[in-house]
């Protein structure tokens, strides 16, 4: 067991993960997408591996602030297989995270959980974070 960077060869793993979060996801669209995030240098997507297989996987994204002394850190995407979940491996994820979040100078780590998951509000409500009451979104067309 071990957590480590992702690569392209867990794209159907982490497909699966995100599909047990309802995220539907098209055949080929986490191949495309998982070169920009492994590339990009303020963004890291780590997988937890058992026995040689990903069950796990946490997306977080470090946002360097000009008018404020510490940056913050935002957790976009954390799942872990159902057949696994109670294991701590969510836990392991996020706190291996927040080591990664201090270690840049952030001083706060915010994640968007939908109002629907319940079970991951307890999840992060035992991690630590606390509500946050004002969210606001614009959505941009697709042209």
């Amino acid at each position: 067991m071990s957590i480590r960077n992702a690569k392209i060869s867990d794209a159907e793993a982490i497909r699966n993960l995100l599909e047990q979060l309802d995220y539907p996801t098209p055949d080929g669209f986490v191949e495309e997408k998982l070169p920009l995030l492994l590339d990009h240098p303020d963004q890291i997507l780590l997988v937890y591996e058992k026995q040689g297989k990903a069950v796990g996987m946490i997306s977080i994204h470090f946002v360097p602030q000009i008018a404020l002394t510490g940056d913050f850190a935002n957790i976009s995407y954390l799942a872990v297989d159902e057949n696994v979940r109670g294991e701590r491996i969510g836990a392991k994820l996020e706190e291996y995270c927040t080591r990664l979040a201090a270690e840049r100078k952030c001083d706060r780590i915010f994640v968007h959980c939908h109002i629907r998951r319940e079970d991951a509000h307890r999840f992060y409500d035992r991690q630590g974070y606390q509500e946050s009451r004002k969210y606001l979104v614009k959505k941009l067309n697709q042209l």
